[in-house]
């Protein structure tokens, strides 16, 4: 047994740095000492999902050990994490949806069948779950050998880390989901952290204009630097909306980008891509936005596509060498956004910056080797 220490939210808000166990792995499953855990607005929200866990769904590190049946990592092995476990045998992934796996997925899934043996991690003599079956936030993880993607490129933990979330999302909702061609038009709303990763998806894929839009000048000049050819400043209110959308549609011959994607993670503007798109266009909200929308019909005209892709409908042995592939050639832009690196007990820190939209993306480092 191993005592790590690990950041363990409350379920009611709030979170403390408490030393847990971590048991060693079982068959099929792999023991990762963290090195490295992004901070993703997601870990924000999942402070008040009910129950006590591990917070933490982005993180690199190192095989400590393994169990049985694991073949594809050894000890010693540097390795990311991916969150969207795939069990290769349902109905989804059978179809090539790795990303909605019906069985080990911590959100098509069903519950706890993507997470180490029950007892892996304990805290006060109980079992305690890890966020999204990773719990990444904690020196020390075990999980099972699917979420367990080796690294295979010359990369700082810290970079490698964000590959995990934030960046598949952003880069897989224009690449595998709205399959960007080039020389097209495409306009991002929000330029947090999956934001720019679309921006940077647009980017390799060719396309010939590239429109930022949001509220923060700060994250629209960093929105610059990933790879945007114009940008849009809004203002918060309906009017402003309204304004970006115009402004939108006057860059690209009056009637709108190609492609839209929203990147805010705000139900009020889950519709708002629609409105920004030509006909015949897509518009991907990309978020993830679980709340109900209104969403006016008339933004559908004429011939648009709306999509609402997971996690960039990633297929983890697929992707993630290639996004290893892109870096390694310096096409993929991860060393540049990490802004700003915490110790655990920065966290909140961490969170306040990345609220504050003072980072393109914050990460928490145990071990800066």
């Amino acid at each position: 047994m191993i005592e790590a220490k690990a950041a363990v939210a409350d379920g009611k808000g709030s979170f403390t740095i408490e030393t847990i166990t971590v048991h060693p792995p079982k068959a099929g499953e792999v023991l990762v000492a963290i090195k490295a855990s992004g901070v993703c607005h997601t870990d924000y929200d999942s402070l008040k999902w009910g129950s006590p866990f591990v917070l933490g769904h982005e993180g690199a590190g190192v095989v400590e050990s393994i169990g049985e049946g694991v073949t594809h990592v050894a000890v010693g092995d540097r390795v990311l994490l991916n969150w969207a476990i795939p069990c290769k045998c349902c109905y989804q992934c059978q179809i090539g949806n790795q990303n909605i796996c019906e069985t080990y997925s911590p959100v098509t899934g069903v519950p706890d069948h993507g997470t180490a043996h029950l007892g892996a991690t304990q805290w006060r003599g109980a079992g305690l779950k890890r966020s999204f079956h990773l719990g990444t936030m904690s020196t020390h993880t075990v999980v099972r050998k699917e979420a367990v993607i080796p690294i295979t490129v010359d990369i700082p933990f810290s970079s490698a880390c964000i590959l995990g979330c934030g960046v598949m999302t952003g880069y897989g909702s224009v690449v595998n989901a709205a399959k960007l061609e080039p020389g097209s038009s495409a306009v991002v709303l929000g330029t947090g952290g999956v934001g720019l990763n679309v921006i940077q998806g647009a980017r390799i894929s060719g396309a010939g204009q590239i429109i930022a839009v949001d509220v923060n000048p700060q994250r629209l000049e960093m929105a610059v630097q990933f790879g945007a050819t114009h940008t849009v400043l809004a203002s918060r209110d309906d009017v402003g909306l309204l304004q970006a959308a115009e402004t939108v549609k006057a860059m690209c011959a009056g009637r709108g980008a190609d492609y839209s994607f929203e990147c805010t993670g705000i139900p009020s503007l889950g519709a708002a891509p629609l409105a920004m798109v030509r006909n015949a266009g897509m518009a991907v909200q990309v978020s993830g936005i679980e709340q109900p929308i209104e969403i006016d019909m008339n933004l559908f005209e004429w011939d648009k596509v709306y999509l609402n892709p997971l996690y960039g409908k990633s297929k983890p042995e697929q992707d993630f060498p290639k996004l290893l592939n892109l870096y390694a050639r310096g096409l993929l832009q991860l060393d540049e956004m990490i802004t700003r690196q915490y110790p655990l007990e920065r966290l909140q820190d961490a969170l306040d910056d990345m609220l504050a939209g003072r980072n393109a993306k914050g990460v928490i480092v145990f071990d800066p080797k």
